[in-house]
């Protein structure tokens, strides 16, 4: 059952990636996963791709903890690998969260 994220902040990636090293890719998106869920402040992730498109949805407890993801320093340099070589373009938006819920068929 998904939780409520009302008051949470959301990082929005949404890219299209170049299908160059996909191994490499793999390897640094898991990587990054199980560092981002290590950092204070991190509320849990939701992913979707659809061929190479992507759509990452990271939950955070606040800007701070937001910001402070952006800035470690295996994030800044993955995300340098990324641009040269795995994305061709990608779009980041954040926003608060006002209002969540949620619905599951039985």
């Amino acid at each position: 059952m998904a939780e409520d994220r009302t008051g949470q902040l959301v990082v929005v990636f949404i890219s299209e990636r170049t299908g160059d090293d996909p191994d490499g890719y793999a390897a640094a998106a898991e990587a990054m996963d199980r560092l981002a869920a290590r950092q204070p402040g991190y509320r849990g992730i939701d992913s979707v791709s659809a061929g190479s498109l992507g759509i990452t949805l990271s939950y955070w407890a606040d800007e701070a903890s937001a910001v402070a993801w952006r800035k470690h320093p295996e994030h800044a340099a993955t995300r340098e690998a990324g641009r040269g070589r795995w994305y061709k373009w990608y779009r980041l938006h954040v926003a608060d969260i006002n209002r969540s819920y949620s619905w599951t068929r039985e």
